[in-house]
């Protein structure tokens, strides 16, 4: 059972990545999935989700309109694409599914974004 995340690099301000994280072993219907990341020096942050129950999607303030969630159940993936990119998104972004007491984590695929 895991989530293997990918699709981070460097990008210059403005530019746009698409990160992708595939879930084997288990299947991503039903559970609440989103994307976490973790700059240097601070905290871990949720970034967006998809809602289990009626899959709503939720952005944290500093990304919307800007970043973009998606999950193909047919495919088992979720997906963040992030659009005009900042300095301040460079962090390592981390995968995520949860049902009840069912937690698991992607490993994190780095982003970084130049000025």
């Amino acid at each position: 059972v895991q989530l293997q995340a990918s699709g981070g690099g460097l990008v210059q301000s403005g530019g746009s990545l698409r990160l992708s994280c595939t879930a084997s072993g288990f299947s991503l219907e039903s559970y609440a999935i989103g994307w976490f990341r973790q700059a240097p020096g601070k905290e871990r942050e949720a970034v967006s989700c998809i809602s289990g129950e009626d899959d709503s999607t939720h952005h944290r303030d500093a990304v919307k309109g800007r970043f973009t969630i998606s999950r193909d159940d047919r495919k088992n993936t979720l997906e963040l694409q992030m659009n005009s990119l900042r300095p301040e998104d460079t962090a390592v972004y981390y995968c995520h599914a949860q049902r009840g007491r069912l937690s698991y984590w992607g490993q994190g695929t780095l982003v970084t974004v130049s000025s």
